[in-house]
């Protein structure tokens, strides 16, 4: 099931001993199309602190409670790397928060979790995977990926073939792999256009420079994208049929 990046803005995040702030945003690399951060508002419990939480520490989402809850103690996130939020997301930095809680690096290997593959479910205790591959592991995809905000991309015009056709609005992940399968676009006029689904294996690059997300498909090619249709839970409708990618 697909689930709305932006109707989980706002959730209350769970420690397992008790709260840690509320969700504030996400960041995602669009080179493979993933999330791979939450990104954490503490509030009065860490002040003037930003936290960041992978898709490996989450372990249910409470829709009716607009909670999402993680298997780590509120200790261990006060003690994780602190990050400079005037900065990107460095390699560094991830592989000493991966190393901290003893995580697989998901840039190691060929799966969207790296050698994790599809899912971001450990299995095994945190300590078996090592941060860096063996010598017969493959080496990892590429030396650094800059992350990206989806707040700081949501408003970015849509550039098709033949000129821009709206703006992107929301983001649509697979609910289990936290892989990013559509962007949401709205077309024509910001207050009376459509909503309407790209699958993001139509995008051709993103220039954060211009603020668009250019894609390979005409203007009328989006404007006939299936529209977009969400529940109050935050999921898509779960009766429409996927776009392969």
């Amino acid at each position: 099931m697909l689930q709305s990046i932006k109707q989980l803005h706002g959730y209350k995040l769970g420690a397992s001993d008790g709260h840690i702030g509320h969700v504030m945003d996400f960041y995602f690399d669009d080179q493979n199309w993933a999330v791979r951060y939450v990104v954490a508002d503490t509030g009065n419990w860490l002040p003037g602190r930003q936290v960041l939480l992978s898709p490996l520490a989450f372990t249910s989402t409470q829709a009716a409670e607009k909670t999402m809850l993680v298997n780590l103690t509120r200790k261990q996130i006060e003690d994780s790397p602190s990050i400079e939020t005037h900065k990107p997301v460095s390699r560094q930095y991830e592989q000493e928060y991966h190393r901290f809680y003893g995580w697989p690096g998901y840039w190691i290997g060929d799966g969207l979790w790296g050698s994790g593959k599809g899912f971001p479910v450990l299995e095994m205790p945190y300590d078996f995977y090592p941060c860096e591959p063996a010598a017969d592991q493959p080496k990892p995809k590429c030396a650094d990926v800059e992350l990206r905000s989806t707040q700081a991309v949501s408003g970015y015009h849509l550039q098709a073939t033949d000129g821009i056709i709206g703006h992107v609005c929301d983001f649509l992940t697979d609910n289990q792999s936290w892989a990013i399968k559509q962007l949401v676009v709205k077309t024509g006029h910001r207050f009376t256009g459509k909503e309407v689904e790209v699958p993001v294996s139509q995008v051709e690059r993103i220039s954060y420079k211009d603020s668009t997300v250019f894609v390979r498909i005409t203007q009328d090619a989006v404007e006939k994208s299936p529209e977009y249709q969400l529940f109050p839970n935050g999921a898509v409708n779960p009766n429409q049929p996927a776009l392969a990618l």
